[in-house]
C-alpha cells in the first residue's frame, strides 16, 4: 500500500503482476574449430555469412576441411556461428617487419610491425609511409594495404589509412595508441627509446623538402633513372634518361606531374610509376617517387640536373615503394635489414590442439569465452587416425552435454577411407563408445566442386553441410521437424562417395547411422534422423535427433528463463509463479505444433507445489519443478496397406 497517505483522496499503486516471459533461446547456432589461414589463434569469433567468413578467416583453404564445412553451413541455411581457429603448437607465425629511424645515419629500430594475426596472409601486407606536418611537431602518415593474389597478380584488398601519428606515448595521437585500437591488419610495437621527434623512414625516393609551392626548372633538365630491384623477371634496369621538356613546369604540383609522365614513358619496367606530394603543402612538402612494380622492395635511383633540382638524388633518402610484412629489404636503402618474419599458417592441427585446454581456453575450450552455441562440429576428425579421432570426439561429446548442444560427429577417413557400408559399420562397432544422446553420424561423405582445384569434386566432412540444414529445417518448419526427408535437400553436393541401395540403408538405419541418399526429382537428400543412442537395440528414449534437440531448447531456455527465481522466498507465490511462466512457455510451443496431443493436458505437464518441493527442500533452499512434455516422433516408416476388393456391393 502507499507509504503514509497524509490526505483523504485516491492513491494508485502498481503492483508486480508476477508474470515473467520467457523467451526460447537460439536452436542453430554453430560452432567450428579447425584449421584456417587467418583469423586469431584460439579465440572464438562471431560470423554470421560466407563474406565474414572470408573477412575473419580466409575464405577457403585446400588443407583447410573446416572452411569448407562453414562455405557448406551457410550455403544450406545456416546464419550464425562462432569460429576457433587452432594450429598444431605453436606454428603459427605473424608476419612481422621493423621500421627505421630516419633521423640517424645508422638506421636503428624504431617501430616494430606485426600482421594482426598469424598466417601467411600477412606477408601480403605492405606500409606506406609519408610525413605530415599538420602542426607543430613532426607527423606522418600510414597506409596499411592487404593484397591478395587473383589470378597470380596481386590486387588491394583492404586499406587503412592513420593520419598525423607521432612517437610520443604522451600524446593522443601516439601511433601505438591509434593503430593498434584501430587496425584490423596490424599491430605496432616501438623499440628500444626513440630520440624525441623520430619518425620512420618515409616509403618511396624522397625528395627534399618544399617549403614553398614554386619550383625552378630547365626545359634541357635531365635525370637518368635506375631500377634498383630483386626481380629476377625485370632484365632492364636503365638507366634510362628523361629530360624536362617544354614548357618548364613552375610549380610543385606541375613538376610532379611532368616527372611521372616522363617516369612512365622511360620504360615498359616503369610504366606504373607515381610521383605524388605528400605533407602538408602550406609547411612542407616533399615529392615521393615510386616505381610502381609488382615487387615493394623496388626503388627508383634518379641522377643528373632535374634529380638535383628536386632533391632526388640523395642516397640518404631513398627508400623502398612499400615496406612488406615478412619481407627482408635491400640492406641499401633506409629500410629493414634481417628484422623481418615470414608470417605461417602452422601445422594442420592434431588430436591435442583441437581439443584444446580448459585452463587456458584454448581449442574447443575457446567455447567458454561463448554464450550460447547449439551445433559443434569439427571436421578435422576426417583426417585423424582412428585413436586421435575417438580422443576428440569424446571430449566434444561431454562438452556438449555440459553445454547443451548437439555435436555431428565426423568419421575419421586416414587410417581407412571408409567409403564402403561394411567398413562404416566395422568402425562404428569398434568405437560404440562413442555412442552419447546429444551426437548423430552421417554416411557417406559429400561430393562438391572444390572452386580451388578448377571444381573438381572434393570429399568434405557432413558435419557442415547437416549443421546448416538443421538450421534450415528449424527456420521453415521448428525445431521438432526431422532434419531429413525430400525437403531436406543437401545444397552444393554434387555427388555422394557411395550410392546406397534400399537393402544397404535397411541395414545401417537400425544402427543409428543416417544416410544420405539421392533419389530421381529430389535430388541428393539426408533420409534420417537418429542420434548415435538410436540404435535398435538400445531403445533409447532419445532416439530421435528432434526429440533430443527440443528438450536441449526446453533445458537451456528454462536454465535461463527461471534465473531470476534464485533467492526469492520459497513458497507457494514463488510456485505459482513459477507454474505460470513455465506452462505459458510451454503452451506456446503446444501451440506451434511442437508437441503430441490435442489438449494442453495431454501434451506437457508443469508441476511444482509442495508434492515437488518437500519442508526437508525447503530448509535446503531448493525448489523442484516437474516439466514433462510428449514429444512428436518422426514418421520413420510409412505403411501402406492395399486390399483388393472382390465385387462387394455397397448399399
Amino acid at each position: 500500500m502507499p507509504v503514509n497517505p497524509t490526505y483523504p483522496g485516491v492513491y494508485i499503486e502498481e503492483i508486480p503482476s508476477g508474470v515473467r516471459t520467457i523467451v526460447g533461446v537460439a536452436t542453430s547456432i554453430a560452432a567450428f574449430v579447425g584449421y584456417f589461414s587467418k583469423g586469431p589463434m584460439d579465440k572464438a569469433v562471431h560470423i554470421y555469412s560466407r563474406g565474414d567468413f572470408e573477412r575473419e578467416f580466409g575464405g577457403l583453404q585446400a588443407d583447410s576441411e573446416a572452411a569448407y564445412a562453414i562455405e557448406q553451413f551457410f550455403l544450406n541455411g545456416g546464419t550464425e556461428a562462432w569460429v576457433v581457429r587452432t594450429a598444431k603448437g605453436n606454428t603459427a607465425k605473424s608476419a612481422q617487419i621493423q621500421l627505421e629511424n630516419s633521423a640517424d645515419g645508422a638506421a636503428t629500430a624504431l617501430l616494430q610491425v606485426s600482421a594482426a594475426n598469424p598466417g601467411q596472409w600477412g606477408n601480403l601486407v605492405r606500409l606506406d609511409v609519408h610525413w605530415a606536418r599538420s602542426t607543430s611537431e613532426p607527423t606522418f602518415n600510414l597506409v596499411v594495404t592487404e593484397y591478395a593474389s587473383v589470378g597470380g597478380i596481386q590486387q588491394p584488398l583492404n586499406t587503412e589509412l592513420f593520419r598525423n601519428l607521432v612517437i610520443d606515448s604522451t600524446k593522443p595521437n601516439h601511433v601505438v595508441d591509434v593503430v593498434n585500437e584501430d587496425s584490423k591488419l596490424i599491430q605496432i610495437a616501438v623499440v628500444g627509446t626513440p630520440p624525441a621527434g623520430s619518425r620512420p623512414a618515409q616509403t618511396g625516393t624522397i625528395s627534399k623538402a618544399f617549403t614553398a609551392s614554386s619550383v625552378t626548372l630547365s626545359n634541357t633538365d635531365a635525370a637518368q633513372v635506375q631500377l634498383d630491384t630483386s626481380d629476377s623477371s625485370i632484365s632492364a634496369t636503365g638507366p634510362w634518361t628523361i629530360t624536362v621538356g617544354s614548357p618548364a613546369p613552375a610549380t610543385l604540383s606541375g613538376a610532379a606531374s611532368m616527372l611521372q609522365t616522363r617516369l612512365r614513358g622511360a620504360h615498359e619496367n616503369l610504366k606504373n610509376a607515381t610521383v605524388t606530394i605528400v605533407g602538408e603543402l602550406a609547411t612542407t612538402a616533399y615529392l615521393q617517387v615510386k616505381a610502381g612494380t609488382r615487387t615493394p622492395s623496388d626503388v627508383l635511383a634518379l641522377s643528373g640536373t632535374l634529380a638535383t633540382k628536386l632533391g632526388l638524388d640523395d642516397a640518404s633518402r631513398r627508400n623502398v615503394q612499400e615496406y612488406a610484412l615478412g619481407a627482408e629489404s635491400k640492406a641499401a636503402q633506409l629500410a629493414p635489414g634481417g628484422s623481418a618474419v615470414k608470417g605461417a599458417n602452422g601445422d594442420l592441427p592434431e588430436a591435442g590442439d583441437l581439443k584444446g585446454s580448459l585452463e587456458k581456453k584454448t581449442g574447443l575450450y575457446a567455447l567458454e569465452e561463448v554464450d550460447l552455441f547449439n551445433l559443434l562440429c569439427l571436421p578435422d576428425t576426417i583426417r585423424l587416425t582412428d585413436t586421435q579421432a575417438n580422443d576428440v570426439a569424446s571430449e566434444a561429446e561431454g562438452y556438449c552435454e555440459k553445454r547443451r548442444a548437439f555435436y555431428i560427429l565426423d568419421v575419421p577417413h586416414k587410417d581407412k577411407k571408409r567409403d564402403e557400408v561394411e567398413e562404416i559399420k566395422a568402425w562404428l562397432s569398434e568405437n560404440g563408445g562413442l555412442r552419447h544422446k546429444n551426437s548423430a553420424l552421417y554416411y557417406p561423405r559429400p561430393r562438391i566442386a572444390d572452386p580451388l582445384k578448377d571444381f573438381r569434386l572434393r570429399e568434405i566432412a557432413p558435419s557442415g553441410t547437416m549443421a546448416g540444414l538443421y538450421a534450415r529445417t528449424d527456420a521453415s518448419r521448428g525445431l521438432w521437424k526431422s532434419p531429413a526427408g525430400t525437403e531436406a535437400v543437401l545444397r552444393g553436393v554434387q555427388e555422394l562417395e557411395y550410392q546406397l541401395t534400399d537393402a544397404q540403408n535397411g541395414t545401417l538405419n537400425p544402427l543409428a547411422i543416417n544416410c544420405f541418399r539421392f533419389f530421381e526429382t529430389y535430388g541428393r537428400v539426408s533420409w534420417g534422423a537418429r542420434t548415435l543412442v538410436g540404435a535398435d537395440q538400445m531403445a533409447s528414449e532419445w532416439k530421435y535427433i528432434p526429440v533430443r534437440r527440443l528438450a536441449l531448447y526446453i533445458e537451456e531456455s528454462l536454465y535461463r528463463g527461471t534465473q531470476w527465481a534464485v533467492f526469492e522466498p520459497n513458497d507457494e507465490p514463488l510456485w505459482a509463479q513459477l507454474r505460470l511462466n513455465i506452462g505459458a512457455f510451454m503452451h506456446n510451443l503446444f501451440r506451434q505444433g511442437a508437441f503430441q496431443g490435442s489438449t494442453p493436458r495431454q501434451a506437457y505437464l508443469v508441476k511444482c507445489d509442495g508434492e515437488t518441493t518437500t519442508q526437508a527442500d525447503i530448509d535446503r533452499g531448493i525448489v523442484n519443478i516437474l516439466v514433462g512434455f510428449a514429444p512428436l516422433k518422426p514418421a520413420e516408416f510409412v505403411i501402406i496397406k492395399i486390399q483388393q476388393l472382390a465385387g462387394q456391393n455397397q448399399s
